[in-house]
């Protein structure tokens, strides 16, 4: 008899061994350091090659324009003429909601023009690389998608 009863006890102990090696969502890793990204962003000037608001095409708007990610949070865009300033972060969003980020925002914010203030949002962060950057936004409100893909000039 207590053999039977020392299995199931065996069993049990090792599934709790077995869950505590598991990874947790909220381990802190490097995958949620803004800094690749920032110095990824700051390093050149940029292009819009895709803005898709929730199922339109509105790329259009920002032909001919380059942006500058510059220190200090300072966002510009301009096409020679004109000149848009902005704000611009990349943070750590701690709400844990399995987006493809890896729980960072890049974060842009013009007040205008209106085609530019539509790029104003939290951006959930799909993938970068040294030559690209894809971003997601998925709206609470209407539950449209909107991406934004620049492009190192």
């Amino acid at each position: 008899m207590k053999k039977l009863i020392l299995i199931p006890a065996l069993f049990c102990l090792f599934m709790l061994n077995v869950a505590s090696m598991c990874s947790s969502d909220d381990d802190s890793s490097s995958s949620s350091d803004p800094t690749p990204v920032i110095n990824t962003a700051t390093n050149g000037t940029w292009r819009v090659t895709s803005y898709v608001d929730s199922g339109n095409d509105e790329t259009n708007h920002f032909t001919g324009y380059n942006f500058t990610f510059a220190t200090g949070n300072v966002l510009t865009a301009t096409n020679g003429t004109n000149t848009y300033a902005g704000t611009w972060s990349v943070t750590s969003d701690d709400s844990n909601d399995d987006s493809p980020s890896n729980d960072l925002d890049f974060n842009i914010g013009f007040t205008s023009p209106a085609n530019f203030a539509d790029l104003t949002d939290d951006w959930d962060i799909v993938s970068y690389t040294a030559t690209t950057i894809s971003l997601i936004d998925v709206s609470g409100g209407n539950g449209g998608t909107d991406t934004l893909v620049f492009t190192k000039n």
